[in-house]
């Protein structure tokens, strides 16, 4: 556009010096030799008009010259920005290999800050960027952040994306997903969502079933199993050499094991099967012994207690030995507040 008004200019300039040189100077012509050669005899009106035409060519390869170095600057800057529209989706998304490379200084410094960084939306931010591909992926995160099933499938992201992983969880939640399908095909489904089906499916399952699956055994699915011993509804049959097995595969503290013991006493274990379990437990683990107290106590089970505290070091057991001394004393606490 600005060569195209600057020619009309040129020749509108050549045009009035020729006019005027031609009407007001000189109506001559003359023969000019250039390099030997004798050039065609001409109006020196029109020689007057050849340096100003050669300096308007000159000067337009000139603008033309920076003008494309520009376009290949201006097309850098575009393509650099089209990346940037990517890093920010992929930064919204969570995505964890990202890599793209950056062909101008200020996007490249944005770029690598996007490629080490997780955005997550606060509030309404729907069509705010008036950039298609970002309000896509907002509106994304916000239907799974609602409950909402989103198709993810153009992202290819991976099954232990936190987006993927919830999404997936809306999904079982509204019963599109089976819990034995997620429990069945670890390839598909990360390990935490298999974990949070198995202790769903561990409320009803069959104890055949249940070990089938107690790789994905957690503490919080093992509290439901132990609640289902001999209980009146789906009640499990199971006897202390089969759970000693699945309490022994998790990685268990002293206070997991009093969870353990607090869990059981809200079911219906019968006192001896609880009393033994716990019994068996301490003899392998010493983190066990201060649940078995602690089950000693809240079955009114005295005479083992006795024993293993007056056995004891004066420094060890000092919450138990402070409780027994209230109960003694005809002070009825809770054992809850001593563990």
């Amino acid at each position: 556009m600005y060569i195209k008004r600057y020619t009309i200019s040129a020749l509108i300039l050549m045009a009035s010096v020729g006019a005027f040189v031609y009407t007001y100077i000189t109506q001559e012509t003359r023969s000019i030799d250039l390099f030997g050669i004798p050039l065609p005899a001409l109006s020196i009106a029109i020689w007057v008009m050849v340096p100003i035409f050669v300096l308007y060519v000159a000067s337009v390869l000139h603008m033309s010259f920076y003008s494309f170095l520009g376009s290949m600057s201006l097309r850098k800057y575009e393509k650099d920005y089209d990346k940037i529209i990517d890093a920010i989706v992929e930064a919204y998304l969570g995505e964890k290999s990202r890599s793209h490379t950056f062909q101008t200084d200020r996007y490249s410094l944005l770029g690598k800050l996007l490629e080490n960084t997780t955005i997550f939306p606060i509030g309404n931010v729907i069509g705010l960027t008036k950039n298609e591909k970002i309000d896509s992926v907002v509106k994304i995160i916000d239907d799974i952040k609602n409950g909402e099933v989103a198709d993810l499938k153009p992202y290819n992201l991976l099954k232990d994306n936190e987006l993927v992983i919830q999404n997936k969880r809306n999904k079982y939640k509204k019963g599109i997903l089976k819990t034995e399908d997620i429990l069945s095909n670890r390839t598909k489904y990360a390990d935490v969502l298999r974990e949070e089906a198995y202790i769903d499916y561990v409320k009803t399952a069959s104890i055949f079933n249940l070990l089938k699956y107690k790789a994905l055994l957690s503490k919080d699915s093992l509290y439901i199993i132990l609640t289902r011993v001999n209980a009146d509804e789906y009640t499990l049959e199971i006897k202390n050499e089969e759970l000693l097995p699945l309490i022994k595969s998790l990685d268990l503290n002293a206070a997991d094991f009093i969870k353990l013991s607090a869990a059981i006493s809200t079911g219906d274990m019968i006192p001896e099967q609880r009393i033994k379990l716990f019994e068996m437990l301490s003899d392998e683990n010493e983190d066990a012994i201060d649940a078995y107290l602690y089950t000693l106590f809240d079955l009114e089970m005295l005479a083992p207690v006795d024993s293993i505290l007056d056995n004891s070091l004066d420094k060890e057991y000092q919450n138990f030995k402070a409780y027994r001394a209230l109960k003694l004393c005809n002070k009825n606490f809770s054992i809850e507040l001593f563990v």
